[in-house]
């Protein structure tokens, strides 16, 4: 064991130069971002002049970013679905160099029933790589306490399913872990195999068999939510985790398949020790949480959006972790690298993708993002954006994807050189409006946590739904225990509403708007719509994102058929 240690250590090392060469190289290139940018469009452009696509719009003749934007529209992936629909039965020239290797299609739910289906190249994995690694080395740096200890990741399969061409479909995070260096994967609680355990509560039970007795320096998952879930499922089934950590075993409750099992049990050895601790801390505590059995160094997830709201549940579970968001990333790419605990805000990837921007007035004109932007409509490089100001998302990246309308909002927060720093605000499809009031997810969210933080009571889970009448209003859905723990959640949700958007605000002292109409839900039944959502939308758990606002009246139809009570 000291032999390994010593050899880790040293090895441990040598991949930290390299990876800080990594990341140093991004932070000088920030200096000189519009450079990179414009060097990066010329080499996407070249390297897939071949494809039908590129001959469609002329690649072979483009010399500037004016003749990119003059022959290449803006489009959302209904767009693209043609092209891609020929890449998955084989047809790689549909947008791809000929040679081009497809590693898999990544799946990502969007707001239709039918997934989308993004191709990762090898450009792709590699440029995802290199960013991941300039924001762990970072994040390292920052939490030297960290560096070399057990890293807690959840991940999913990326092969959920084959495309007609036999390339695998699922998640990106799975072949990013596959892909992990030997040296890392040994820190890994879990080994790539939990990926593949479909039952929810298995795999969260699982993966906490598999960490509690580890020394865990940090936890890392793209949403909050679940690793509150990993939180509460080890609590909930704290007699048999102890039983399973003292014998070595796996529950046979879970249902786990066998060949699963099998490559679970090198991992599953008796740990009498860490079962007696875990008893005198429920002797003492009355429970057992993170907070009490692991000594974390940093959370990693989503900080912004919506995902805000889960932050003040995390110091009962987790105690006073500083959390790090892992940036805003997509299926179709890695748009931010935060370089900070406590902000949402990152470096644009600059290395990565091409970026446009569209001004959040003008996208939210130019209407539905279903169908392709006109060409007249506004786009900013990335040195001509503004401190403060909200735009819209455009990317151009290896795997295909040409002036893509991604519908994500962020804002500006800042610079680093040349290069701006972004902060995720929502999609989109996540922005009602039925008197102009223009009402904003992240905006719904920023009053219920003032709502919350006001009452010292927190609401995690609620859903927001526009409702027309004779005066238009907004519906809160929340169930039952919320809503006896909070009676006057709806009035306070409608005073907060006017707080962070004055527009509502006027909307509701013109009477223009009513206020906040709120309904009472059975307990768990807007768990069981996510869940229901989730498996619709072929979405792993992990990539799933709760909708607290609906953006359109009627949407809520399935809602009002749950038995429920009005106030």
């Amino acid at each position: 064991m000291a032999r390994r240690a010593l050899l880790d250590r040293i090895a441990g090392r040598l991949a930290m130069m390299h990876v800080s060469g990594q990341a140093r190289r991004f932070f000088k290139a920030a200096e000189r971002a519009t450079a990179v940018q414009d060097e990066l469009l010329t080499r996407l452009l070249a390297r897939h002049a071949e494809s039908d696509f590129g001959r469609e719009h002329h690649f072979d003749k483009l010399r500037s970013y004016a003749d990119f934007k003059a022959n290449v529209p803006i489009r959302p992936y209904a767009g693209f679905a043609p092209y891609i629909d020929r890449l998955c039965r084989g047809e790689v020239r549909a947008l791809l160099r000929p040679d081009e290797k497809i590693l898999m299609f990544a799946l990502t739910s969007g707001t239709t029933a039918k997934p989308k289906y993004i191709p990762i190249t090898p450009q792709v994995l590699a440029e995802s790589r290199r960013a991941w690694g300039t924001w762990g080395v970072k994040a390292v740096l920052d939490h030297p306490a960290a560096f070399l200890r057990n890293i807690l990741q959840v991940t999913s399969p990326m092969d959920d399913h084959r495309a007609a061409s036999g390339v695998p479909c699922g998640a990106i995070t799975g072949l990013l872990a596959s892909t992990q260096k030997k040296l890392v994967l040994r820190y890994y609680t879990s080994p790539l195999a939990v990926a593949d355990i479909s039952d929810a509560l298995s795999k969260y039970y699982t993966i906490m068999r598999l960490a509690i007795p580890r020394d865990v320096a940090w936890v890392v998952t793209a949403n909050p939510a679940t690793l509150l879930l990993l939180a509460r499922t080890a609590n909930e089934h704290c007699g048999q985790m102890i039983r399973d950590i003292r014998d070595g075993t796996l529950s046979k409750d879970m249902p786990v398949a066998e060949d699963i099992r099998a490559k679970l049990t090198p991992r599953l050895r008796q740990d009498p020790a860490c079962a007696r601790r875990l008893e005198r801390i429920i002797a003492e505590q009355g429970a057992m949480y993170p907070k009490d059995y692991w000594n974390l160094s940093f959370r990693a997830h989503w900080c912004g959006g919506t995902m805000g709201l889960y932050e003040s549940q995390f110091p009962h579970y987790y105690g006073r972790v500083p959390a790090r968001d892992i940036g805003l990333i997509a299926s179709e790419g890695r748009m931010s690298i935060p370089i900070e605990d406590g902000t949402a805000s990152g470096i644009l990837a600059i290395c990565n993708q091409f970026f446009e921007f569209i001004p959040a007035e003008e996208y939210e004109a130019a209407g539905d993002s279903g169908t392709a932007l006109d060409r007249g409509i506004t786009t900013l490089r990335s040195r001509e954006l503004r401190e403060g100001e909200e735009y819209f998302l455009v990317l151009t990246n290896g795997g295909g994807l040409y002036r893509y309308d991604m519908g994500d909002r962020v804002r500006v927060t800042g610079w680093l050189g040349q290069a701006p720093l972004i902060e995720f605000l929502s999609r989109d499809a996540h922005t009602a409006s039925m008197a102009g009031e223009k009402l904003t997810e992240d905006q719904v969210v920023m009053a219920m946590r003032k709502v919350c933080d006001a009452s010292g009571t927190p609401v995690e889970n609620f859903v927001l739904a526009p409702r027309w009448g004779e005066v238009p209003r907004y519906r809160l859905y929340v169930e039952a225990g919320v809503a006896r723990r909070m009676d006057r959640l709806g009035k306070e949700l409608d005073s907060a509403l006017g707080a962070v958007n004055v527009e509502y605000a006027s909307k509701r002292s013109s009477l223009w708007l009513e206020a906040v109409e709120l309904v009472e839900l059975a307990d768990g039944a807007l768990a069981q719509r996510d869940e229901a959502l989730r498996r619709r939308r072929a979405s792993t758990s992990e990539q799933f994102k709760h909708q607290y606002l609906l953006p359109r009246p009627e949407m809520d139809g399935d809602l009002e058929q749950v038995p429920s009570r009005t106030r």
